[in-house]
């Protein structure tokens, strides 16, 4: 009863924001399209299989007649977003379907119908219905239908934005309010409110060192990227840009930078991909803004950078409340690239794959870091209603996460810890890397400590109630899918060789068990997760103290001939 209401509210909204009969709609300006799509992704839209919100459906003709396999997918496809990818294609044919699809949806949709007319997919469609017209309407028999949904859509979300969510859904609306009073005819009353809710927003979701509340390093990304639309969209329409605005860029930038691997792409953590290729790079290119945030936690992240070498450590504690829906139980896990090649990775945000895969990606055990049997460092909980959903937050996360940096001659060392198990199991885990200033070795030592008498205490009750005399414990390192795994030394190390030649040898200092366990890499580019592995050294805490050493060493460069793993290489000083 409540969607059909709420159905029928929406048609009323839009059938009142349709414009005066007699006012010419038109483009009083045509802005030049801005996004870049993946044409891989638009040649499987031609084949029919559409990959939506972690489902895939294959469909022969119109999508609005889709059987839509959950809410978000819905969303998303009456988002629009897939016209980017129509439009990197290219063609005659994706541009007819691109026009079709469209057309469709105005003659389906246009008056109010469908689930699509919340405030961020209602901004994300306007800004590509505005910014791809000229191929949208190339061949159409009728305009009229086009510019009428343009107007009404235009005229509801300057209502409607102030319900969007906080964040990445909020900035989608404000573009497309913003770019619908700089383009349509008779709106440009639209551009100021638009232009005072940015600043708002932007003042409000964007921290003073330039992270955002989820910290997720892929939706930082498109706020970053939407701002930038936004800069040049004004600056192209000859109207000036505010201070405010340019102020949040020189904020977020650095950061984005900060979180950039040496391959490219982001750091892959609480929700977040490493952005589609060349993106992150376009954005800070299209900034203008050289700086990179180096004053140490990057939107909570210790970033260090070493010859080829770059290592991202998620070194605060996790989002909470209604931004922490895809947040994962992460902290101090840590990811390693070298060059253009991912070598220790995250195995990534799975909400593409559906719930299952979305809930697996967030545990401690989906992360290069250690984690205790059966247990996350944080906890995802039930579902809470946001905006026109709900999410299932984290709680029960770490409290306190401390950090120090240091940097010499020859390395740089980072020190860290977190109490995420300290209430369940009277457990501090501590964590330190070293990496080299030639970026060819990471030293690292983790270790588990009962400090206090009640944290003792906490994990004697442990023990008794599982009948244990030991807590289980293991430090994973997933591996991209590109790289292999073989165990070698006798069993007491893992050499890892890349596509390139490139091999890294990792090996425990104290004899801890090696082994090589399947794994999983969740690229939200792909149709399906992909196979991978993991090297895991495992243990036991018999008392109330356990510590690991271990060393990751580049043993060979590119090109190079690698040796057999059960040759020792020197070990780095």
């Amino acid at each position: 009863m409540g969607s059909i209401l709420e159905d029928l509210s929406t048609r009323i909204r839009v059938w009142r924001a349709a414009p005066p009969r007699g006012r010419a709609l038109a483009l009083a300006w045509q802005p030049e399209p801005r996004a870049h799509g993946s044409a891989r992704a638009g040649a499987r839209l031609l084949e029919g299989t559409w990959h939506l919100a972690g489902a895939t459906v294959v469909h022969d003709g119109a999508p609005w007649t889709i059987a839509a396999p959950s809410a978000p997918f819905a969303v998303q496809l009456h988002g629009m977003g897939w016209l980017d990818d129509l439009m990197a294609l290219g063609g005659r044919e994706a541009q007819r379907r691109a026009r079709d699809w469209t057309l469709a949806w105005v003659a389906r949709h246009g008056a109010g119908g469908g689930p699509g007319w919340a405030p961020a997919p209602t901004g994300r469609r306007l800004l590509r219905m505005i910014c791809h017209a000229p191929a949208l309407l190339a061949g159409a028999e009728r305009t009229a239908p086009y510019f009428d949904a343009l107007y009404r859509q235009a005229r509801v979300l300057a209502d409607d934005w102030p319900r969007a969510a906080p964040g990445l859904p909020r900035m989608e609306a404000l573009t497309g309010l913003l770019y619908a009073g700089l383009t349509l005819e008779g709106m440009a009353d639209l551009r100021p409110r638009a232009v005072m809710g940015l600043a708002v927003a932007l003042a409000e979701d964007v921290r003073p060192d330039g992270g955002i509340a989820s910290r997720n390093p892929e939706a930082l990304l498109e706020v970053a990227t939407l701002l930038n639309w936004v800069l040049s969209a004004l600056e192209g329409a000859r109207h000036e840009r505010p201070a405010a605005l340019m102020a949040a860029r020189r904020r977020i930038v650095p950061t984005l930078r900060a979180l950039r691997h040496a391959d490219g792409g982001l750091a892959r953590f609480h929700g977040g991909a490493a952005g589609r290729e060349g993106r992150l790079d376009r954005a800070l290119a299209a900034s203008g803004v050289p700086a990179r945030n180096d004053s140490g936690l990057a939107m909570g992240f210790l970033p260090a950078h070493h010859g080829r070498t770059s290592l991202v450590v998620d070194a605060d504690v996790p989002p909470a409340g209604a931004v922490s829906g895809s947040a994962h139980a992460s902290t101090l896990a840590f990811e390693l690239t070298s060059g253009a090649t991912p070598v220790i990775v995250s195995c990534g945000p799975g909400g593409a794959f559906g719930p299952d895969w979305h809930r697996a990606g967030r545990a401690t055990a989906s992360h290069s870091t250690l984690s205790l049997d059966g247990h996350s460092s944080a906890r995802v909980g039930a579902p809470i209603p946001v905006g026109t959903g709900r999410v299932a937050p984290l709680v029960q996360g770490p409290r306190e996460v401390m950090w120090q940096r240091s940097a010499a001659r020859r390395s740089s060392t980072l020190i860290l810890s977190h109490d995420g198990w300290r209430t369940s199991h009277g457990l501090i885990h501590l964590r330190r890397l070293v990496l080299s200033t030639d970026g060819r070795t990471l030293q690292g030592e983790d270790a588990l400590r009962a400090v206090t008498a009640a944290d003792k205490e906490r994990l004697e009750d442990v023990r008794l109630a599982a009948a244990e005399d030991a807590v289980g414990f293991a430090i994973r390192f997933h591996l991209h899918p590109d790289a292999t795994a073989e165990i070698g030394l006798g069993g007491q190390a893992a050499s890892i060789v890349l596509p390139s030649g490139e091999t890294w040898l990792l090996r425990p200092g104290r004899g801890a068990p090696v082994s090589i366990e399947p794994s999983v890499h969740l690229d939200p580019a792909r149709l399906h997760p992909r196979p991978s592995s993991q090297v895991v050294f495992t243990g036991r805490l018999l008392s109330y103290a356990a510590t690991v050493d271990w060393t990751l060493t580049r043993v060979e460069e590119a090109g190079a001939p690698a040796p057999h793993p059960s040759q020792p290489p020197e070990r780095a000083p």
